[in-house]
């Protein structure tokens, strides 16, 4: 086991080292600064025109067979996207990295917001449709179609299939389990066996019963841990603005060792408040653009401002919430780690309410983000291997669920961390060498202004 962390970690000193960090930093600003500033410039209109939906739901014409609603798109991918990111990931940034990595992940989500809008951009303009008449893109097939580098497009999906039982399942289960023994004191293979059961009778329903779990999961669940955060805020408003002080404060300065916190450099700040940031919101990885693709919608720029709200909910509003709770609770130094962490913080100014507001939401956010992450790793597959064998990978995500429930978190999360990473170099590569369709798919819609 030494050996194998001590591989892993090499791996992930380079894809989450300097490079990576321009790389994922650089492809954000690049566009943003191609599109003048267009997250910005347009937000209000995105707010308008799609935020309102994700309450309303996404009704109000038939949607076309081997597709779902753009609204259903979007939800399946915020069910990959919220998850334990917003509530372990988070924890596990500010006790690794100190308050100031939540800076650097707030930098990211703000030029991450066009990463991800190329992202879905390119996957709704090159996707294409299977035997069964299904939408299937993603960054294999722009990468393939619009690069015409088949190679690179295989190590994607390769990387990708691999990260959706990691990041998609190993870590989601693993809290889920964590939480349940911890509060209701369940037996986590108990839990992995109860989860998997239920992950196998919605994915083998394939897309459109994702798709239609997703749209009425994610608001109930994004409200509830929302209005959750709000009162323990409320109650811990004295600390608000000293914390968000810290914060920044944290991002340019060493953090000193205090209490169980060992202490941590600038750099280790941004390293983490990145990988935690793309980690949860996961612009750049690749991995949303192939639930979007599936949408019933001839506009791919309509589907991609989807993107744009999409990674403001899931970290500028729901990881910040998090974040301030945690910090304002004064634990973050205590040496509690993980979904531990946050519940304390929330237990702390909701005593026995807040235990449960966090592993009801625990719940409900890794379950959909295992989903959505299911129908990820499926089109990788059906990529790579064709689409006999899909069942082959519901199979093996079904097990996977039931080994996750009891494997060693610092595994889980070390593993992670490096898929993610080695998943995002061919998806930026492609978003660079594709850039001039995306502008010009941009200038298209919004006139030469954009």
């Amino acid at each position: 086991m030494d050996l194998f962390f001590k591989i892993n970690e090499t791996i992930n000193r380079f894809v989450w080292g300097p490079v990576m960090i321009v790389l994922l930093m650089g492809t954000g600003l690049f566009f943003t600064l191609r599109s003048h500033g267009l997250q910005f410039r347009r937000f209000g209109y995105i707010m308008k025109e799609k935020v309102g939906r994700l309450f309303t739901g996404g009704a109000g014409k038939d949607i076309a067979d081997g597709a779902v609603s753009p609204f259903q798109a979007l939800t399946t991918a915020l069910a990959g996207t919220i998850g334990t990111g917003n509530i372990v990931g988070v924890a596990t940034a500010i006790t690794t990295g100190g308050p100031g990595a939540i800076f650097w992940m707030w930098i990211s989500a703000v030029v991450g917001m066009m990463t991800k809008y190329a992202e879905i951009v390119l996957s709704v303009h090159f996707r294409e449709r299977n035997s069964k008449n299904e939408w299937r893109g993603g960054p294999m097939y722009y990468i393939e179609r619009g690069l015409n580098l088949k190679w690179l497009a295989t190590i994607f999906a390769a990387f990708a299939f691999c990260a959706t039982l990691g990041t998609g399942n190993l870590t989601q289960i693993n809290a889920i389990a964590t939480s349940m023994k911890s509060t209701f004191h369940i037996p986590p293979l108990v839990t992995g066996i109860v989860v998997a059961v239920l992950i196998a009778v919605v994915i083998l329903g394939g897309v459109k019963r994702i798709g239609s779990i997703s749209e009425k999961v994610v608001p109930f669940m994004s409200l509830f841990y929302v209005m959750g955060a709000i009162a323990v805020l409320f109650i811990n408003r004295a600390a608000l603005v000293p914390s968000l002080a810290l914060i920044f404060r944290s991002a340019f300065t060493p953090t000193a060792a205090v209490g169980g916190f060992l202490g941590a450099g600038v750099m280790k700040a941004i390293q983490m408040g990145m990988a935690r940031g793309i980690f949860s919101n996961e612009a750049g990885l690749g991995t949303a653009p192939i639930a979007h693709a599936a949408a019933d919608t001839e506009q791919p720029v309509e589907q991609g401002m989807w993107g744009v709200f999409e990674v403001f909910m899931d970290t500028i509003l729901v990881c910040t919430c998090t974040a301030l709770i945690i910090l304002t609770s004064g634990l973050w130094s205590s040496g509690i780690d993980g979904a531990n962490l946050t519940m304390a913080a929330f237990s702390q100014a909701l005593p026995h309410v807040g235990a449960f507001i966090i592993t009801i939401s625990l719940f409900f956010f890794a379950l959909s983000t295992m989903l959505g992450w299911s129908y990820y790793g499926e089109k990788c597959f059906e990529y790579l291997f064709g689409e006999r064998f899909v069942n082959v990978y519901r199979i093996a995500f079904v097990l996977v669920t039931v080994l996750g429930s009891v494997v060693e978190l610092r595994v889980v999360w070390a593993v992670s961390d490096t898929l993610n990473g080695l998943m995002a170099i061919p998806n930026l590569i492609g978003l660079l060498g594709l850039s001039g369709v995306v502008l010009r798919l941009t200038k298209g819609y919004f006139g030469e202004k954009m």
